[in-house]
């Protein structure tokens, strides 16, 4: 089984190319942002520490977390940002990896796929056997966000500049796929690399 990190600037498309990934061939795939959401359920792992650092202003009446409640608090302070990503981030990778052996035990799947927005910082290059930039110019990221997110020009220049850079994204990946607007031609350039 071949473990496969995808990354990429946010509105690149990782969603859409990981969909056909998952339709079209035998893997698993398992989206960093996903695997926090399920942590941060009552009960598991990074739950209570969540809301003994934030306090129980960030809960629904059912106890669960209010997911924009939450983000509130942490990206008014980067201080407070920092620790909750060391509460979640390591869990993430931990649970990950528990999904990886069990994948592996099963022997089911050729590639198990690991989709995060930040592959790179949190060092999944000594998980996966290999790491893929998906690329898309800026002014089409600007407008898939405009248009199927609704973020305002501000909002997306806030969260771009928030990211890695191009030539970061570059020096760590392995395999570029160009996603710029011909589905086609991106799903061309997977099945160069998977088939």
């Amino acid at each position: 089984m071949k473990i496969i990190g995808i990354t990429g600037g946010v509105g690149a498309g990782k969603s859409e190319i990981l969909s056909y990934i998952s339709k079209n061939y035998s893997c698993r795939v398992i989206r960093a942002d996903e695997a926090a959401h399920l942590l941060e359920e009552p009960g598991q792992h990074c739950y209570e520490q969540l809301v003994e650092l934030l306090g129980t202003k960030i809960l629904n009446h059912d106890l669960t977390i209010n997911k924009k409640a939450m983000a509130d608090v942490i990206f008014k302070d980067k201080a407070i940002l920092e620790k909750v990503n060391a509460i979640i981030h390591p869990e993430v990778k931990k649970y990950i990896i528990e999904q990886i052996e069990l994948e592996k035990e099963k022997n089911n799947v050729k590639y198990f796929f690991i989709e995060a927005a930040l592959l790179i910082e949190e060092k999944y290059d000594q998980i996966a056997d290999e790491l893929w930039y998906i690329h898309s110019d800026v002014a089409i990221r600007e407008k898939r966000l405009a248009k199927n997110r609704h973020y305002s020009a501000a909002k997306t220049a806030d969260i771009m500049r928030g990211q890695l850079s191009e030539e970061e994204f570059r020096k760590h990946c392995a395999v570029v796929i160009s996603n710029n607007g011909d589905l086609e031609e991106t799903y061309k350039q997977i099945k160069t690399f998977l088939d």
